[in-house]
């Protein structure tokens, strides 16, 4: 009776431990932009953004000012993120609209597995690729998914609110929230609420990039753009409300970030800083001891999955090629990576690029050279394109705006980017800094090499006009799609990170 007596008091003991653990866990919530630049934020620089939820949040959090993604593509960098790995390790996913390889795990199911509530209201995006006949599927990583719209609002964000306030409150949870803006189609402009958003933006106030026009329509496509973004900063600080409301904010770890560059010539799809650079801040008052800290340190967005994973208990599968940024929320000074690795394959358009960066340089290596990069469809159709072209067909381009349209392009490109935050000045046939280019060409063969990336022999095919972004093939027609990069090398099996 006794030794019954001393199992069941150790038995209960233990329980109270797990319990204890478990209400110690923070709660996560990865809040995803759609097509916003990473300067596009009031905290990041921006004298025109009117962004006070996340400004307040890096305020009292953490700004990261040199993190980057993978991929400045929409689903090939969201289907990075949620594994952990880089764009060719995930299979068909590398490009546009593809599906993850069907047995790699996603981060938000391990955290389900581990007693965490998950749940993603917004864009998916993510597609999985159906098993072999007699293998079983991966977990399915959300208990609730909806793409977060309602009469009225098609941003995406409609039900996170309801969300925080319909969770099981005996659970520590995961939310992954993915607006639509500030995706084209201006949904904001036609939706818009003075009175919860503000006054429209004004397009006289509009900052424009060196390589756009400056003229009326582009300046109105950048107003547009900017609404999209100060909706989707309201709709952060309606989730943060809610949570202060609830009395959780204290012990919920927020990540602020953005999929990829904005919509806009030389911006998304390019390797350059305009697409592949991103918004990062970091809130998490138990958790992060250095409020309104920047942190230098290079990230990449596939740290972000070993990150939440650690800070949650949770192993971490050999799958993850990231690296956990534990240390750099202690710490805004650690370093947890050297290098931070992109690439560029087909959206909408055949390409075939990829980048290193090392905190200085900017190394680019085009493997499609003789194709320009002038953007995804969506953007060739803007009035910012229109405007291009317009003063293209009558050379009126500045050297910035030719490289739009530039092909062929060259195959190597090395840029210091303190000196040249746009990337325009190409330094790989400068002598002065030739050591720079060696040192990260070799890197780049490392990390292609290691992690088996490859020339697709059949790459896919353009799937739009140019000039125009109109489909040359029916909407289900995908004929245009060849084999993916990595994919003879059986890059979705390999796991090694490459240097980091």
């Amino acid at each position: 009776m006794a030794t019954l007596s001393k199992t069941f008091l150790w038995s209960v003991g233990l329980l109270l431990v797990l319990s204890l653990r478990a209400a110690e866990r923070p709660n996560v919530i990865l809040i995803i932009g759609d097509d916003i630049g990473w300067d596009d934020f009031g905290c990041y620089g921006n004298p025109t953004a009117r962004t006070p939820n996340v400004d307040r949040l890096a305020a009292n959090g953490i700004r990261f000012t040199n993190a980057f993604l993978t991929a400045s593509s929409c689903s090939p960098s969201r289907s990075s993120i949620i594994t952990g790995r880089y764009p060719h390790n995930t299979g068909a996913a590398s490009e546009l609209h593809r599906p993850i390889a069907w047995h790699l795990p996603l981060f938000p199911a391990l955290l389900r597995e581990r007693g965490y509530y998950t749940v993603l209201s917004g864009k998916n995006h993510m597609p999985r690729e159906n098993p072999p006949a007699g293998e079983k599927p991966q977990p399915e990583p959300f208990e609730i998914a909806d793409d977060g719209r309602a009469p009225g609002n098609r941003g995406g964000h409609a039900n996170w609110v309801k969300h925080l306030r319909d969770r099981p409150r005996d659970r520590p949870f995961f939310f992954w929230f993915a607006a639509f803006d500030a995706h084209r189609g201006w949904d904001a402009d036609k939706e818009w609420d003075a009175a919860a958003y503000g006054p429209k933006h004004d397009p006289d106030t509009m900052r424009v990039p060196r390589f756009l026009i400056d003229d009326a329509a582009t300046r109105s496509d950048l107003a547009s753009y900017a609404n999209e973004v100060t909706r989707f900063d309201h709709y952060i600080g309606r989730v943060v409300a809610e949570l202060e409301g609830q009395g959780i904010l204290e012990n919920t770890l927020i990540f602020v970030l953005a999929d990829n560059g904005r919509p806009f010539p030389r911006a998304k799809t390019r390797v350059h800083d305009s697409g592949m650079k991103t918004a990062l801040v970091a809130h998490w008052p138990v958790g992060i001891k250095h409020a309104g800290a920047v942190s230098a340190g290079l990230v990449s967005s596939i740290d972000l999955a070993p990150t939440v994973l650690e800070l949650a208990g949770v192993a971490i599968p050999a799958t993850v090629q990231g690296r956990s940024l534990r240390a750099m929320l202690a710490d805004p000074d650690a370093r947890v990576r050297r290098f931070a690795f992109s690439e560029h394959n087909w959206h909408d358009y055949a390409a075939n690029a990829r980048a290193v960066r090392d905190g200085e340089y900017l190394y680019v290596l085009n493997l499609r050279p003789e194709l320009p990069w002038q953007g995804p469809a969506d953007s060739v159709a803007s009035p910012s394109h229109a405007s291009l072209q317009k003063a293209r067909d009558q050379r009126a381009l500045s050297p910035a705006q030719q490289d739009v349209f530039l092909a062929p392009r060259p195959t190597e490109e090395l840029y210091r980017v303190v000196d040249d935050p746009d990337q325009l000045e190409n330094l790989v046939n400068g002598s002065a800094h030739a050591a720079a280019l060696r040192r990260l060409r070799e890197v780049m063969t490392q990390w292609r090499e290691e992690t088996a990336d490859s020339v697709p022999a059949n790459p896919s095919q353009d799937g739009f006009d140019r000039e125009t972004g109109e489909r040359l093939f029916p909407k289900q027609d995908a004929t245009f799609y060849g084999t993916p990069a990595g994919s003879d090398r059986d890059a979705a099996r390999v796991d090694q990170p490459g240097p980091f």
